[in-house]
Parts: structure tokens; sequence; C-alpha cells
């Protein structure tokens, strides 16, 4: 059995995520390294001790919580910046005035980055933002002055987490285009291998019936012909996988042809060429461009029945030998669909006499619905020549209120 080819994704995030545990651990400790040098020094001693005993255990308790943006929580970073902020808040109150004043470190230090970071890694550079204020406004009450090195620091750590969080929004999005560009280049090689397959096996088999088909006449004659098409329908699935046909059958009898395509049900644009698809066949060839060809649900459909309409002449008229040829051009401002058959052409004034007596495929099924959308239809015949008909729709085009084309 075939191995299948499966994407590896491996977050951007994940190292990051792994340094903020250590940063937090490591600021802990030198934290607690300060008040342990400069314990004589504080006017509250116990103060920072039991706020240093709270710290350590949150830390150290709370590691799985920043292992990944899944288990860091809203809830979690509120908690993390209030302990944060209080530390700041407490500084006075442990710490004598002068060494204050003097520019000494608060109780957190250069933990509260920390918290910071949190922010700045879940939520990108707007979180960061936030929690950078909010430490920045703690650290002007603590020191009850804007001094320059509180100043300097304050910008210091506003500036780099803001940065961490672009950083990382940046990072994210590579991330998913990547996931998305290695998604596509697997699925590519899948459907060649599975059309590598088809093409070895059932390809062959409808191309064999076709011909042997032909060979014999008779029932065999229309049962090649059913296998032709299935065989070019089958070849457009594998190479392109455009067609989103429920179901296609055909009255033999009547020659007419039933197409139920899934359409969606949304009101978002519609590609044409997954409207036109369904329409080739053994005898009809659909050339389109390689992008999507968008237009708003109603006039992707009455275009594409208007081309429907084109083929069933061709039917009708230029006999069940004939070709057609359907053409999708995607121009600045307008959207061309070309249809074209090989057929005797249509007699001069052909046209004209038929809606004189009252038969109004042409007038109603092609140029109404174009003229609906604000775009028109142009037959071109030459008797022994074919027909020409190009249908041509303005972008944007959206059908008229109140008007509902004829089916």
């Amino acid at each position: 059995m075939p191995k299948r080819e499966r994407v590896m994704r491996m977050s951007v995030e994940l190292p990051l995520w792994r340094a903020l545990a250590g940063y937090r651990v490591l600021t802990m400790l030198y934290a607690i390294g300060l008040c342990a040098t400069a314990y004589d020094r504080f006017t509250r001693p116990w103060v920072a001790v039991a706020y240093y005993a709270v710290l350590a255990v949150w830390t150290l308790a709370t590691l799985p919580k920043v292992s990944g943006a899944a288990s860091c929580t809203r809830r979690f970073l509120a908690a993390d910046l209030a302990i944060a902020l209080a530390g700041i808040l407490l500084t006075p109150l442990a710490d004598n005035h002068q060494r204050i004043a003097s520019g000494g470190p608060t109780l957190p230090s250069i933990w509260t980055a920390g918290a910071v970071l949190a922010f700045a890694v879940k939520g990108g550079w707007r979180w960061a933002a936030i929690a950078s204020t909010a430490v920045a406004a703690a650290n002007l009450i603590e020191r009850g002055h804007p001094a320059r090195d509180t100043v300097h620091n304050v910008i210091l750590v506003w500036v780099a987490s803001i940065a961490i969080g672009y950083v990382v929004e940046v990072a994210r999005a590579s991330e998913r285009t990547l996931a998305r560009a290695l998604e596509i280049e697997a699925a590519t090689r899948e459907r060649e291998r599975l059309a590598r397959d088809i093409h070895d096996s059932v390809l062959q088999v409808l191309a064999m019936v076709k011909r042997r088909g032909a060979a014999l006449g008779g029932e065999a004659a229309e049962l090649g012909r059913l296998a032709g098409e299935q065989e070019v329908a089958l070849r457009t699935l594998v190479s392109g996988g455009l067609v989103p046909v429920s179901r296609v059958s055909e009255d033999l009898a009547e020659g007419a042809v039933v197409r139920a395509v899934e359409e969606p049900d949304d009101d978002g644009p519609l590609d044409l060429r997954a409207l036109l698809a369904p329409y080739a066949g053994a005898r009809v060839s659909l050339a389109e461009p390689g992008a999507p060809v968008p237009l708003s649900p109603d006039a992707a459909r009455e275009v594409a029945a208007a081309v429907g309409a084109a083929l069933d002449n061709v039917r009708a008229h230029a006999g069940e030998g004939a070709r057609a040829w359907i053409l999708v051009e995607d121009e600045p401002d307008e959207i061309v669909v070309t249809v074209r058959d090989d057929g005797p052409g249509i007699p001069e004034g052909r046209l004209a006499q038929a809606e004189g007596e009252g038969r109004l495929g042409v007038a109603l099924s092609i140029r109404g619905r174009l003229r609906d959308l604000g775009g028109g239809a142009e037959i071109l015949s030459v008797p022994g020549q074919g027909t020409e008909v190009e249908l041509k729709v303005p972008k944007g085009a959206v059908r008229a209120r109140g008007k509902k084309a004829e089916r």
C-alpha cells in the first residue's frame, strides 16, 4: 500500500514558552537573592519575606501554565500580573524611603518583565501594551515621582514587550502560511498519485470501452459514448478537482441533459468555473483561467444557465455529432464566456424569424439573462462554419431587482 504523506506541524511558539518558563524561575531566584543581600536595610523585612514566599510558590506552581498558549489562560495572566503589581506597590511598605529614592529595586525586581512577556507571547503586542502600561503606572506610584531611571526602565519594558508581541504575531501568521503551503503540497502529491493510479486502470478501461463500442456499433456504440463522457469527466476531476457535481443524468430519448450541482448557500461570490465545469464532456471542451472567476451568486448562475441554453441550441440544431467549445476569459472589467460549435451555422435572418414566430429561446434564455445583469450577448454565425455566442457580464453584476430570468 502506498504511503500517504502527512504534514508535520512545528510550533514556532514552543521555544518562546520554554524560555519564558526558565526566565520566571531565574528572575524569582534573583529577586530573592537581592532581598537576602539587603535584608538588614528593610524597615519591615517580614513583609518582604512573606511576599517572596508567595512569589516562589506561585512561580513554581504555575510552570505548567506557561508551557503553551492553551494552558496560559486569561485568568492566569490577570492573577500573574496582579502579583507583580502587588509586589511593586508593597515595596514602600517593606523597604526604607531613602533606598527607594536612590533607585533601589522593587520587591519583584525584573520578575515583573516575565508577567508582561507572558501577555506578549499569548496575545501579541496589544496585550503586551496593556500589561506594560499597568506596570509603568505601578512603578510611578511606588517611586512617587517620575525619576529618570524609573522612566528609563518603564520605556524599556514597554518597547521590548510590544516588539516581542509583534514578532509573535508575525511568527504565527508565517506558521499558518507555511502549514497551509505544506498541506497544499501534500494534497497535490496525493492527487498526482491518485491520477497516476486512475490513469493506469479506470481511464484506460473507459477509453478501451469507448473504442470497442464505436467499432461494434448499435447499442455498444451508445455504451462507448457514455464511457467516453465519463472518461472526460474523470480526467477533469483528477486534474483540477473543480467539478462539484452531485448528479449528472441524461435523458437519452430526448437528448436533454439534466445536471444538479451542489452550490454554496451563502451570499459570497461563486467561482464561475465550478458552475461551467459540469458542461464539459466528450463533445464539449472547456477552456478556463487557472485562477477562480468570482461572480455574485445570481450572476454566476445566470451566466451558467445562458451557457446551458446555448449548448441546448447546439444539440437541437447542430446535430448529435456536433462539437462545442466553451472559453472563459477574465478581463479587467468584465467576464467573457464564448460558446462555439462546428455545426452548419444559422441562416441569415433565421433568429429574427424565430422571434416573430414566438420562439424566444435565444431572446430570453440567452440575451434576456445577460441584459438583466447589465451585460450583453452577441451571436455570430456563418452558414457552414458554425455559430459563436459571446456572453459579456460586468464584474460585480447582480441580477436586476424584480426580474427573475426565465428558466
